[in-house]
C-alpha cells in the first residue's frame, strides 16, 4: 500500500490523554508477531489512521472515536477503487479490527470495535486473464519507456516466467542464478513450495542488467530492495504496476487500466500452452503442486481453460 505523510498520531480532546503515539504502542504488543509482520502491520494501521485524519473532523490529530464502521467501510471501498485485492483489504479489515480491540479493551479510548459487521465481498470467479496482443505491446511499451532496469527486471519475472508477486516480493539474492547465457531461479515463497526454474533469456537479461545497474541495496539479502525497507513489498510491486500504468496515454489506459500482476501470470501460462507445453509442464513451473510433490492439474486448467472466443474461432473448422 501506499503510504501516506506521517499523521499526527497524538490523542485529540481527550481528558489527560498523553502525546502518545497509538499506533507505536499498539505495535509493542505484537511480540509474538515476526519482524515483517509487525512491519506490514505499522504501514497499513498509519496509511489508515492518516486516511482518518484528513477527513471531516480529524482536526490535525487521530480522533479513536472517529475510527467507525462509516470510515472503515470507506476506506475500504476507497482501496478498492485503487485496485487493491480483496486479499489485501481483508488483511486491513483484520488489522483494524485488532488494534481496534486494543483500543477498546486496553486504553478504553473506543466504545465498539468499527470492523464488526463490514464485509469485504469475495472476488467473483471470472476465468483467467489471457491478454490480447495489443494489452502485452502497450504493456511492453509502457516499461520500455520507463527505462528503469529494476521495472524491467519486475516485470520480466511476472511476464517471461509467470511468477507469483510473493515469488518476486520474497526472491533472495542466494536464489538468483544468471549469467551470460543461461539462468536459473528458485522461487516458491507461497506454501514453502520451492522449485528450480530456468530462464528464458528475455528474463535473464533483465535480471542481469538490474543485478549490475539496478542500484539495488547491496546490505539487502533480497533482490528487490525498497527505500523503506530491505525488501519490495508485495503491495509495493502492485503500487509499481498501477504508477506504470498511470504513465499511459489514454488510448493506451483503455487497454490497461485493469491488469493486474497476476494477469502477467496467468497470460504466461496461456502462451506456454500456445507453445505446446504439456499441462502438467505448466504445472512444474508455476508451482501447481500438490503437498505430495505432483502436479495440481486441475489448478493449471483453471489457468488455462478455453474461453468463448476460442470456441467461436474454431466453429467453421467443423465439418459436416
Amino acid at each position: 500500500m501506499a503510504e501516506v505523510n506521517a499523521p499526527d498520531l497524538r490523542v485529540v480532546g481527550e481528558e489527560g490523554a498523553g502525546p502518545e503515539d497509538l499506533v507505536g504502542e499498539y505495535l509493542t504488543t505484537l511480540s509474538g508477531r515476526s519482524a515483517s509482520t509487525v512491519e506490514v502491520y505499522g504501514r497499513i494501521l498509519r496509511s489508515l489512521a492518516g486516511w482518518v485524519c484528513e477527513r471531516p473532523g480529524g482536526a490535525g490529530g487521530f480522533r479513536p472515536e472517529l475510527l467507525t464502521r462509516t470510515a472503515v467501510e470507506t476506506y475500504l471501498k476507497e482501496l478498492e477503487g485503487r485496485g487493491y485485492s480483496v486479499s489485501h483489504r481483508s488483511r486491513v479489515k483484520a488489522v483494524a479490527s485488532g488494534f481496534a480491540r486494543w483500543l477498546i479493551e486496553e486504553k478504553g479510548l473506543l466504545r465498539r470495535n468499527p470492523t464488526r459487521g463490514v464485509d469485504v465481498p469475495a472476488q467473483p470467479l471470472l476465468a483467467p486473464r489471457r491478454l490480447s496482443p495489443e494489452q502485452r505491446y502497450v504493456l511492453k511499451n509502457l516499461v520500455e519507456r520507463d527505462g528503469k532496469a529494476r521495472s524491467e527486471a519486475i516485470f520480466a519475472l511476472g511476464y517471461w516466467t509467470g511468477c507469483r508477486v510473493s515469488d518476486v516480493s520474497w526472491l533472495g539474492m542466494d536464489d538468483v542464478h544468471v549469467g551470460p547465457k543461461v539462468g536459473w531461479i528458485r522461487v516458491g515463497h507461497k506454501g514453502g513450495k520451492r522449485r528450480d526454474i530456468d530462464l528464458l533469456n528475455e528474463a535473464r537479461r533483465p535480471l542481469r542488467e538490474y543485478l549490475h545497474h539496478g542500484n539495488r541495496d547491496p546490505e539487502s539479502p533480497y533482490l528487490f530492495t525498497s527505500q523503506r525497507a530491505s525488501r519490495l513489498t508485495e503491495a509495493g510491486i502492485h503500487h509499481w504496476l498501477r504508477k506504470l500504468r498511470s504513465r499511459a496515454t489514454r488510448d493506451e489506459w483503455e487497454l490497461v487500466s485493469d491488469v493486474t500482476f497476476h494477469d502477467l501470470r496467468h497470460d504466461f501460462a496461456h502462451r506456454a500452452r500456445a507453445a505446446g507445453w504439456t499441462v502438467e509442464e505448466v504445472a512444474y513451473y508455476l508451482g501447481h503442486t500438490t503437498k505430495k510433490g505432483t502436479p495440481a492439474i486441475q489448478t493449471t486448467v483453471r489457468y488455462t481453460q478455453v474461453s468463448r472466443e476460442d470456441i467461436k474461432d474454431k466453429l467453421g473448422l467443423i465439418g459436416g
